[in-house]
């Protein structure tokens, strides 16, 4: 028989830069929104408390709707940090540089990305007997 050592030991806790802040601000239903800019083909994701605020941010600058729903303000962040550990950078604002992958990762996500630039695959499989 062989001698066999336990090694005892603690695992320690890695401390996370994301702030978690449990104010009413976070959980408080609006609107989730996915922008798009033709002239600097980029996309914007934000949160808007209701129609009204939505439509200033519209009429602010040059981007077209692409989709929305309703959600919370926490989504927004759960979806930004998600992207940044994807390996998505993003810049101020929540502006992302378009791409083929991150509207695969927004719509896989279950963030309104619309039909316009994305269309989802749909695999249909074949029962076939022979």
């Amino acid at each position: 028989m062989k001698n066999r050592k336990i090694i005892k030991g603690y695992k320690t806790l890695i401390s996370s830069r994301f702030n978690v802040d449990n104010s009413e601000d976070k959980f408080k239903d609006g609107i989730i929104y996915t922008l798009y800019s033709d002239e600097f083909n980029s996309l914007k994701v934000g949160f808007a408390e209701n129609d009204k605020v939505l439509e200033k941010k519209l009429s602010k600058g040059a981007l077209i709707l692409l989709d929305m729903k309703k959600g919370k303000k926490k989504d927004l962040y759960l979806l930004v940090t998600t992207l940044k550990e994807l390996g998505i950078k993003y810049s101020d604002n929540f502006y992302f540089k378009y791409s083929g992958s991150l509207m695969k990762h927004l719509s896989t996500l279950g963030w309104p990305v619309g039909r316009s630039l994305y269309k989802q695959r749909k695999i249909k499989k074949e029962l076939v007997c022979a």
